[in-house]
């Protein structure tokens, strides 16, 4: 949005509002130190833990993930997102994700394990039932958190050719075709047994792409084939300095636009980890990890300008923003913005 005929920039800044959240907050961006400064706060879904945005950047959409499960579509002219609509159920339980393709929201539902399409109308609104939920099968060895699936991710490859799912309870990643509003899967990749992969994120270069997995905290590296829609895994990189004390769950996974770094959010540990791709981009290497200035960090974020690094701590109720190293990558915090129950940080 402009101010005078100066852009401002904005976060928008997604929360769980059973666990004390205020909805999506709206922030202003200051371009020199990537400080956050809330401007609004819209709370009339439940826990819109995760947000995207339009190819326009004209209108919000956010998960309401809850038993029931639903996307709401807010436009975001002004500082305060405006509803355009009524939330839409999307035929599935505890919605962690949402991205947008070819005209259409795709939801990834962590608690029955599908992922549903929900049609967008000219404007950007939604335009009501989903038109399809392609539901996930299968298990995985880790029977407290892998006796069904539980898709967590779900979003479009650099081409726009296909959509890539992530699912922890089943240790593989699926690749679909999205035609008409209806999901047909292609593919469907195994990983490691009891990995429980997470989300995952693509090397700017478009051949590999990086699997975080939150049951063991590692990366697995994968090579892609877009013309096929074919990945495949070729290892697989701890995220941390030998064996964990306590709990150590992996979130978020961010690479930097001109692909010389990765960074991995491990809860448990509250650190960011810092890891180097090599010239192949095929091989990481861990580099660093650094405290992520909170407590429990969900959702990792790089702005557009690839200068600030931004850490949703969900249990510390922050946001902290970090300023990366260009050349070592390795992040140096800035400062933090109250957001209780923080899950999940995006740009405009």
């Amino acid at each position: 949005m402009t101010d005078g005929g100066i852009r401002r920039q904005r976060a928008f800044i997604g929360s769980f509002t059973a666990a004390g959240g205020l909805g999506v907050l709206t922030a202003e961006v200051d371009p020199g130190s990537g400080a956050l400064t809330v401007l609004s706060a819209v709370d009339d879904v439940p826990d819109p833990s995760y947000l995207a945005l339009s190819p326009a950047g004209d209108v919000l959409y956010a998960v309401s993930e809850t038993a029931e499960g639903a996307v709401a579509a807010y436009r975001v002219h002004a500082d305060k997102p405006e509803p355009t609509g009524p939330p839409i159920r999307t035929g599935g339980s505890g919605p962690t994700h949402l991205s947008v393709l070819d005209g259409h929201v795709l939801a990834a539902h962590y608690g029955s394990g599908s992922v549903a399409v929900v049609p967008i109308r000219p404007g950007g609104g939604l335009a009501g039932a989903a038109s399809d939920v392609l539901q996930h099968t299968g298990s995985g060895p880790y029977t407290p958190r892998q006796q069904g699936p539980h898709a967590h991710q779900v979003q479009p490859d650099p081409t726009g050719r296909w959509a890539v799912s992530v699912d922890l309870g089943t240790d593989s990643v699926r690749v679909c075709t999205l035609d008409g509003g209806t999901l047909t899967l292609r593919r469907e990749i195994a990983l490691r047994p009891g990995s429980g992969p997470r989300h995952l994120a693509f090397h700017p270069r478009g051949g590999h792409v990086y699997v975080v997995n939150e049951l063991a905290p590692t990366v697995t590296v994968c090579r892609w084939e877009a013309a096929e829609g074919s990945l495949r895994p070729v290892g697989e990189t701890p995220v941390l300095e030998g064996a964990p004390h306590g709990d150590a769950y992996p979130s978020g996974i961010v690479v930097s636009p001109d692909g010389r770094f990765v960074w991995i959010a491990v809860r448990g540990q509250d650190v960011v980890s810092v890891l180097v791709p090599d010239a192949t981009g095929e091989r990481l290497r861990l580099v660093a990890t650094v405290p992520c200035g909170g407590v429990w960090p969900r959702g990792l974020a790089l702005d557009p300008s690839g200068r600030f690094l931004y850490v949703a701590n969900e249990r510390s109720g922050d946001v902290t923003w970090f300023t990366v190293d260009p050349d070592t990558g390795v992040p140096r915090r800035g400062g933090s913005v109250q957001a209780p129950a923080a899950s999940c940080v995006i740009f405009d």
